[in-house]
């Protein structure tokens, strides 16, 4: 075994240099007792390791440095943290006890690095979490937030140095921080790691187009410094008249924004124009906070035309996280729009910092939402008997983006996030509300259950004694807390239904002299196709199924050929015999390879990102029809890693291969005669294609269309592209998932 005296003098050098990095970023939270305790902490991490090294190849005590670097100067975390962060190898790799970690830095200390034990070990049989383990993630995460903190910081440093690892566990790794971390940093207000988390998880998943816009960047710097040195000009000069102590600059949007933009937006780089924002940080404290940043914003507003509807005014009312800060979106020079952000100092740090920012200043807006926010987590932890998915799903409402503003009669603010329907708001006041939630009053018209609610709604809700939930409420409401109490509530209407329909024929066969037995109850299932025992009652309960006809059967069944029905039993099927659905057309088997060790295996493409020759892609093993290959950038893959990541096999394509795929291109453009023979001519006489549609919707001289093309594989695909767009009239051509 390694040891540390082993280390080469480089390795020593790059412990020693992190070390006194931390100390210097450090030394504005620590007071020297403090520092002596991290030296402390250190000094052991270093001595008493038995495994020193990573799967990257580096030292756990790097690692650790970089981690609590991350944790104290990046997050703001004090002390505590920052030991944690160094010492949680060692109770993991059990160079040292419990006890002695609480005796030496205390029980506060302790607590927290068992909390970051108990992640560890769910960690320690693979290099990402899968949904088993899941809920117990979590509820060690809801103990402390700190513990959250620690990990986000452990995933971000795993995160700059994924180049190190094999490339499935940069996919495996990526689209679960893409999946969970990056939002729950967002949740917790770290907005410059959430934008780096995403930039990370785009390279690693999407590295085509990550180095294309990356690219793109770089070569329109040089005209976007400009650009922003012209607009921020004149508002310098205007605002330093006013005696305003500020700092403006532009910010460049992180790639995976820029890149959202492209797709929901469905236009080209060029064509995106808010590819910065302009930032006014303000030198102010106290009560001139924000008056000052209004003061801002009428300079702004006055040189500049605002786009009223753009307006987001999170001073007034903050986020849940304890964002604060106004952004408006001006037409600046060349008829571009622009967006301005403004805050101040102690904003900016809230927002770059999130949770620990709010510490630091003592009653920050924030600490009342994350405390709802964790009390709300801990609610959808309370019911051990929910499925695992649903679990994730519903956790993931929690880590919503955009919110909305809404008021009781009494005039007490609530939180929803956006689409929140009357139903979320009743259950977000009381659980029996929402049980009983019949509709509601805005300002005083009447409106239903599935209305969704707008910021600045008075909300008055109706309810009734006899009304019951339904399960269709399920897909009314957005939030998890609803979503939690509904199908618990659902579970508890559907056991008792079941009991009752139960003893009612348990009661009608007695007096028929007939029994009710487990096997004649499996035979009453299979002959009333009812998916389980519990619906079947249920369906005797409500009259779904007739007392009178379950006799019937019971009488004649002995007379019947069909009394063992023919069973169809889904066998457990090996890789090597799955059988692909009808309707869907299977490729020959000399065009991919499944796995290393896998032949002769059935598989389809997958629809929802219909892969071609020279996509980078992967299997995925389903429940029927075998196995399924999807594009690594299928917009599913995130989920399908973090929720079935054992089902996830190795695919690539074999060289040399030759076989024809289905491909669907989105074309926009000007509504020219003509253009629609001009791009057919391109692809059936210029590229020689078969073409299966092509659509063409019209509107105001514009047009957008869908064209689905057969082609061998993605560089022949990527030359239709570029001719198309060389057609005159063509705006954009961009390939879709779905055919």
């Amino acid at each position: 075994m390694e040891t540390q005296n082993e280390l080469s003098a480089i390795e020593r050098k790059e412990v020693i240099n992190k070390y006194r990095s931390l100390l210097k970023s450090s030394k504005n939270i620590f007071n020297k007792e403090d520092l002596k305790e991290v030296r402390t902490a250190m000094l052991m991490a270093l001595s008493r390791k038995k495994e020193i090294r990573r799967k990257t190849g580096i030292l756990s005590a790097v690692h650790s440095l970089d981690v609590a670097q991350i944790v104290g100067s990046e997050i703001g975390l004090g002390r505590t943290s920052v030991t944690c962060a160094l010492l949680y190898d060692l109770l993991r790799n059990d160079d040292m006890e419990k006890h002695e970690i609480s005796e030496i830095f205390g029980e506060n200390v302790e607590a927290i690095v068992s909390g970051l034990l108990k992640v560890r070990e769910l960690y320690d049989k693979d290099t990402s979490i899968e949904t088993d383990n899941f809920r117990k993630l979590l509820l060690t995460f809801a103990q402390d937030v700190r513990v959250i903190l620690i990990i986000i910081a452990d995933r971000l440093q795993v995160m700059r140095t994924l180049h190190l690892l094999d490339e499935e566990r940069q996919h495996k790794i990526a689209a679960e921080v893409g999946y969970l971390y990056a939002p729950m940093a967002h949740r917790l207000g770290l907005y410059a790691i959430k934008s780096e988390m995403e930039d990370l998880v785009m390279k690693f998943t999407n590295r085509e187009m990550y180095s294309f816009i990356a690219k793109k960047l770089n070569e329109t710097k040089r005209a976007r410094d400009k650009y922003i040195g012209d607009f921020i000009a004149p508002l310098k000069k205007e605002l330093t008249d006013m005696g305003l102590k500020f700092d403006i600059k532009g910010r460049t949007k992180s790639i995976h924004s820029i890149h959202n933009k492209m797709k929901k937006q469905n236009t080209p780089f060029e064509k995106v124009y808010d590819l910065f924002a302009i930032r006014v940080i303000l030198d102010s404290e106290g009560n001139t906070e924000k008056p000052d940043c209004w003061k801002v914003y009428s300079v702004v507003t006055d040189k500049y035309q605002p786009n009223p509807s753009r307006l987001r005014d999170w001073l007034s009312i903050p986020k849940s996280n304890g964002y604060e800060s106004l952004h408006t979106t001006v037409l600046g020079p060349e008829k571009k729009w622009v967006e301005v952000q403004i805050r101040t100092n102690r904003m900016n740090e809230v927002a770059e910092k999130g949770l620990a920012a709010h510490w630091k200043y003592k009653g920050g807006s924030g600490e009342k939402g994350m405390d709802e926010w964790l009390s709300n987590i801990r609610e959808v932890l309370e019911n051990p008997e929910r499925n695992a998915v649903d679990f994730i799903d519903d956790f993931k409402l929690n880590l919503y983006d955009e919110e909305v503003f809404v008021f009781t009669p009494k005039g007490d603010l609530r939180r929803l996030p956006k689409g929140a329907t009357i139903l979320d708001f009743a259950f977000d006041i009381h659980s029996e509300v929402g049980k009983k939630c019949t509709g509601a009053k805005i300002n005083g018209k009447h409106v239903s259950i599935k209305h969704e609610v707008s910021n600045g709604d008075h909300i008055e809700i109706i309810t009734a004694n006899n009304q019951v939930p339904r399960p269709e409420w399920v897909n009314i409401v957005a939030t998890s807390r609803a979503k939690t109490k509904l199908k618990q509530t659902l579970r508890e209407i559907e056991y008792k239904e079941a009991e009752f329909g139960k003893e009612t024929l348990v009661r009608r066969l007695k007096n028929w002299k007939m029994e009710l037995t487990d096997q004649l109850t499996h035979q009453l299932v299979k002959h009333f196709k009812t998916k389980s025992i519990n619906d079947f009652f249920r369906d005797v309960s409500t009259g779904a199924i007739d007392v009178m006809s379950v006799k019937e059967f019971i009488l004649h069944k002995d007379d019947k050929e069909s009394e063992k029905p023919i069973e169809e039993i889904a066998s457990l099927k090996s890789a090597t015999n799955f059988v692909v659905q009808e309707d869907e057309e299977s490729q020959s088997s000399d065009v991919l390879m499944i796995d290393k060790n896998l032949k002769n295996v059935d598989y389809s493409l997958a629809k929802c990102c219909n892969p071609i020759f020279g996509d980078d892609i992967f299997g995925f093993v389903v429940a029927i029809g075998g196995i399924k290959i999807h594009r690594k950038s299928c917009p599913n893959a995130p989920e399908m890693r973090t929720k079935f990541g054992y089902r996830i096999v190795n695919a690539q394509w074999t060289d040399g291969a030759s076989a024809s795929f289905q491909a669907t291109l989105k074309v926009t453009g000007t509504d020219d005669i003509g253009i629609v023979s001009n791009i057919s001519q391109v692809i059936t006489k210029d590229m020689s294609m078969k073409m299966r549609s092509i659509s063409i919707d019209s509107n105001e001289g514009s047009f957008e269309g869908s064209v689905t093309v057969f082609v061998n594989d993605t560089n022949v695909l990527n030359t239709l592209i570029r001719k198309i767009k060389n057609v005159k009239g063509v705006y954009a051509v961009s390939r879709i998932d779905r055919a």
